[in-house]
Protein backbone atom coordinates (compact mmCIF):
# COMPACT_ATOMS: atom_id res chain seq x y z
CA UNK A 1 0.00 0.00 0.00
CA UNK A 2 1.09 3.57 -0.94
CA UNK A 3 1.22 6.25 1.55
CA UNK A 4 3.24 9.01 -0.54
CA UNK A 5 0.55 12.03 -0.94
CA UNK A 6 1.10 14.90 -3.35
CA UNK A 7 -0.42 18.39 -4.04
CA UNK A 8 -2.82 18.84 -6.66
CA UNK A 9 -1.58 22.06 -7.95
CA UNK A 10 -4.84 23.39 -9.34
CA UNK A 11 -6.48 22.87 -6.19
CA UNK A 12 -3.64 22.25 -3.56
CA UNK A 13 -5.44 20.22 -2.02
CA UNK A 14 -3.99 16.83 -0.45
CA UNK A 15 -4.11 14.00 -3.19
CA UNK A 16 -4.11 10.76 -1.65
CA UNK A 17 -3.36 7.64 -4.07
CA UNK A 18 -6.04 5.38 -4.89
CA UNK A 19 -4.40 1.74 -3.10
CA UNK A 20 -4.11 4.29 0.52
CA UNK A 21 -7.29 3.03 1.72
CA UNK A 22 -6.54 3.70 5.37
CA UNK A 23 -5.30 7.52 4.09
CA UNK A 24 -8.86 7.66 2.28
CA UNK A 25 -11.10 6.64 5.02
CA UNK A 26 -9.16 9.23 7.09
CA UNK A 27 -9.37 11.54 4.85
CA UNK A 28 -13.21 11.08 4.36
CA UNK A 29 -13.47 11.31 7.88
CA UNK A 30 -11.71 14.61 8.73
CA UNK A 31 -13.75 16.24 6.10
CA UNK A 32 -16.99 14.73 7.66
CA UNK A 33 -16.05 15.97 10.93
CA UNK A 34 -14.96 19.58 8.79
CA UNK A 35 -18.35 19.67 7.64
CA UNK A 36 -20.11 19.57 11.02
CA UNK A 37 -17.60 21.81 12.56
CA UNK A 38 -18.35 24.49 9.70
CA UNK A 39 -22.19 24.32 10.10
CA UNK A 40 -21.93 24.35 14.31
CA UNK A 41 -20.38 27.50 13.53
CA UNK A 42 -22.82 29.30 11.34
CA UNK A 43 -25.27 28.32 13.48
CA UNK A 44 -23.54 29.82 16.59
CA UNK A 45 -22.05 32.51 15.42
CA UNK A 46 -25.24 33.95 12.84
CA UNK A 47 -27.53 32.57 15.35
CA UNK A 48 -26.43 31.88 18.53
CA UNK A 49 -27.72 28.57 18.73
CA UNK A 50 -26.09 25.40 18.93
CA UNK A 51 -27.30 22.22 16.46
CA UNK A 52 -28.46 20.20 19.41
CA UNK A 53 -30.57 23.91 20.78
CA UNK A 54 -32.29 23.59 17.26
CA UNK A 55 -33.16 20.36 17.31
CA UNK A 56 -34.56 20.73 20.55
CA UNK A 57 -36.37 23.74 18.95
CA UNK A 58 -37.53 21.76 16.20
CA UNK A 59 -38.97 19.19 18.07
CA UNK A 60 -40.79 21.23 20.38
CA UNK A 61 -42.51 23.54 17.38
CA UNK A 62 -43.48 20.08 15.90
CA UNK A 63 -44.46 17.62 18.68
CA UNK A 64 -46.18 20.78 20.51
CA UNK A 65 -45.99 21.27 24.70
CA UNK A 66 -43.64 18.46 25.55
CA UNK A 67 -42.00 17.19 28.96
CA UNK A 68 -38.17 16.85 28.90
CA UNK A 69 -38.53 13.34 28.97
CA UNK A 70 -40.56 13.37 26.09
CA UNK A 71 -38.02 15.98 23.81
CA UNK A 72 -34.57 13.68 25.22
CA UNK A 73 -36.66 10.58 23.38
CA UNK A 74 -37.46 12.93 20.43
CA UNK A 75 -33.85 14.18 19.71
CA UNK A 76 -32.26 11.02 20.67
CA UNK A 77 -30.10 13.02 24.28
CA UNK A 78 -30.27 12.16 27.70
CA UNK A 79 -32.62 13.42 30.03
CA UNK A 80 -29.57 15.32 31.71
CA UNK A 81 -28.40 16.77 28.42
CA UNK A 82 -31.61 18.41 28.37
CA UNK A 83 -31.61 19.92 30.93
CA UNK A 84 -28.71 22.14 30.00
CA UNK A 85 -30.03 22.68 26.54
CA UNK A 86 -33.62 23.71 27.52
CA UNK A 87 -31.81 26.09 30.17
CA UNK A 88 -29.74 28.14 27.69
CA UNK A 89 -33.19 27.99 25.15
CA UNK A 90 -35.33 29.08 28.02
CA UNK A 91 -32.81 32.20 28.77
CA UNK A 92 -32.38 32.80 25.26
CA UNK A 93 -35.73 33.26 25.59
CA UNK A 94 -37.16 30.87 22.71
CA UNK A 95 -38.93 28.35 24.87
CA UNK A 96 -41.17 28.41 27.71
CA UNK A 97 -41.32 25.69 31.01
CA UNK A 98 -45.06 25.69 32.05
CA UNK A 99 -46.19 23.57 34.86
CA UNK A 100 -49.00 20.95 33.71
CA UNK A 101 -52.54 21.73 34.82
CA UNK A 102 -53.71 18.45 35.05
CA UNK A 103 -50.52 16.75 36.81
CA UNK A 104 -48.60 19.73 38.96
CA UNK A 105 -45.23 17.13 38.84
CA UNK A 106 -44.92 17.76 34.83
CA UNK A 107 -42.94 20.48 33.26
CA UNK A 108 -44.45 21.43 29.62
CA UNK A 109 -41.77 22.99 27.11
CA UNK A 110 -43.34 25.36 24.40
CA UNK A 111 -41.97 27.22 21.70
CA UNK A 112 -42.08 31.34 22.23
CA UNK A 113 -42.72 33.70 19.31
CA UNK A 114 -38.75 34.63 19.17
CA UNK A 115 -37.78 30.55 19.11
CA UNK A 116 -40.66 30.43 16.09
CA UNK A 117 -38.82 33.44 14.43
CA UNK A 118 -35.49 31.54 14.68
CA UNK A 119 -36.39 28.65 13.43
CA UNK A 120 -37.83 30.91 10.12
CA UNK A 121 -34.40 32.31 9.88
CA UNK A 122 -31.96 29.88 10.88
CA UNK A 123 -30.32 27.29 8.30
CA UNK A 124 -31.22 23.59 8.53
CA UNK A 125 -29.79 21.13 10.71
CA UNK A 126 -27.04 19.44 8.72
CA UNK A 127 -28.65 16.01 9.71
CA UNK A 128 -31.55 17.42 7.77
CA UNK A 129 -29.78 17.45 4.46
CA UNK A 130 -27.89 14.25 5.47
CA UNK A 131 -31.28 12.58 5.81
CA UNK A 132 -32.99 13.99 2.67
CA UNK A 133 -30.00 13.20 0.80
CA UNK A 134 -29.51 9.62 1.91
CA UNK A 135 -33.61 8.93 1.58
CA UNK A 136 -33.00 9.67 -2.03
CA UNK A 137 -30.52 7.00 -2.55
CA UNK A 138 -31.63 3.22 -3.14
CA UNK A 139 -31.97 0.87 -0.16
CA UNK A 140 -29.63 -1.09 -1.29
CA UNK A 141 -26.90 2.07 -1.33
CA UNK A 142 -28.61 3.07 2.05
CA UNK A 143 -27.71 -0.60 4.13
CA UNK A 144 -24.50 -0.29 2.33
CA UNK A 145 -23.46 3.02 3.95
CA UNK A 146 -24.50 2.24 7.35
CA UNK A 147 -22.93 -1.22 7.39
CA UNK A 148 -19.61 0.54 6.61
CA UNK A 149 -19.60 3.19 9.04
CA UNK A 150 -20.95 0.45 11.50
CA UNK A 151 -17.57 -1.44 10.53
CA UNK A 152 -15.84 1.10 11.09
CA UNK A 153 -16.91 1.85 14.27
CA UNK A 154 -15.90 -1.56 15.32
CA UNK A 155 -12.44 -1.64 13.76
CA UNK A 156 -12.17 1.35 15.92
CA UNK A 157 -13.11 -0.27 18.76
CA UNK A 158 -15.58 2.43 20.00
CA UNK A 159 -18.68 0.99 19.71
CA UNK A 160 -19.06 1.41 23.44
CA UNK A 161 -19.04 5.58 23.14
CA UNK A 162 -22.20 6.84 23.53
CA UNK A 163 -23.47 9.12 20.59
CA UNK A 164 -27.19 10.57 19.50
CA UNK A 165 -27.53 10.92 16.25
CA UNK A 166 -27.72 14.39 16.37
CA UNK A 167 -24.43 15.63 14.57
CA UNK A 168 -22.60 18.09 16.90
CA UNK A 169 -19.01 19.54 17.70
CA UNK A 170 -17.40 21.62 20.16
CA UNK A 171 -16.58 21.35 23.99
CA UNK A 172 -17.71 18.26 25.67
CA UNK A 173 -18.15 19.84 28.97
CA UNK A 174 -19.90 23.65 28.04
CA UNK A 175 -22.44 24.88 25.41
CA UNK A 176 -22.83 28.38 24.16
Amino acid sequence: MSTATALDEKTGNTVVPLDSYDLRILQALRRIIRAVDIHSYKLASQHKITGPQLACLLAIQEKGPLTGGNLARAVYLSPSTIVGIVDRLEEKGLVLRQRSRTDRRQVQLSITDEGRQLIAEAPSLLQDTLAQALTALPESEQVSITLALEKLVDLMEARHIEASPLLETGSLTSEP
